[in-house]
């Protein structure tokens, strides 16, 4: 029984977000489908499909909905959640289309069983990928293989907010036993305690908690040292209404050409500042 759906409500960045997918989705689709390569849409956590805005109250597409939206088209779709009512949605939204795949349940275990071995570099098939989980869900395993394939461009939620609530305590000391191993599941290992925490210039020699921006920067260096990407850009940070940072939005691809076109994409979204 799939019970009642409810649409997520969504601030101003989370609909920059959207936007900037949606724009890097339709440069990546004609750029493949010039080069004669299938081309695969990937969103892990995909949700309902459709989202309602804060501020007017209105739907906005998410996703899944913009995806399906963009010309030319990508050769197949792949949207995964673990809400019952949200798979239905959906359904619904791709009901009468042999080109897009809904799958219940936890997207590590499908990523990594069902989709991304038909990723294969030898199979000439590319895809955008999409990972913004619902806080510290997500596996290192399923970003690894995808810097791995070698054959995807992969947008990521760097959920630092979450990571500061559960991991990133000013004391590590304090934090409670086990609350951080959703922070150790997503960085892969033990070795974000080293980036995160500096006993540099301390006097007692105690660790010091590193700013957001040096634990960014430093999952920057392990997507391309570890997980194989070629190319990671910058990450923008996505803000809240109080214009802290709650999330930094990761692009990370084997080309310098689609790293190009996102920095502009970042750059031009992030002129635009905050509402008024």
């Amino acid at each position: 029984m799939a019970g009642v759906l409810e649409f997520d409500e969504i601030g101003y960045w989370s609909e920059v977000k959207l936007e900037i997918i949606r724009d890097y989705a339709s440069a990546y689709s004609r750029i493949l489908n010039s080069k004669n390569l299938p081309h695969v849409y990937i969103d892990a956590f995909a949700g309902a499909g459709q989202h309602i805005s804060k501020s007017s109250g209105e739907f906005v597409p998410g996703s899944p909905l913009n995806a399906l939206n963009v010309k030319p088209p990508f050769s197949e779709y792949h949207f995964i959640d673990l809400n019952a009512a949200r798979v239905e949605n959906l359904q619904r939204i791709a009901k009468g289309r042999n080109d897009v795949s809904v799958y219940d349940g936890d997207c590590n275990e499908i990523l990594i069983n069902k989709i991304f071995p038909m990723l294969k570099f030898e199979s000439y098939r590319r895809a955008l990928c999409l990972l913004d989980p619902y806080g510290l869900n997500l596996r290192w395993k399923v970003i690894f293989q995808a810097g791995q394939l070698g054959t995807i461009d992969m947008f990521l939620n760097f959920p630092v907010m979450g990571m500061n609530r559960t991991a990133l305590w000013r004391n590590p000391d304090k934090v409670p036993k086990g609350l951080d191993i959703g922070m150790t599941n997503f960085w892969g290992d033990e070795s974000w305690r080293k980036e995160a925490y500096s006993t540099t210039g301390n006097l007692f020699g105690l660790p010091e908690k590193e700013s957001n921006e040096v634990v960014a920067e430093a999952f920057r260096n392990r997507l391309k040292k570890v997980a194989g990407f070629k190319r990671v850009a910058e990450p923008l940070p996505m803000r809240n209404s109080n214009g802290a940072t709650v999330y930094y939005l990761f692009f990370a691809s084997q080309v310098g050409v689609a790293e190009n076109i996102v920095t502009d994409i970042f750059k031009r979204h992030i002129r635009r500042g905050s509402p008024q």
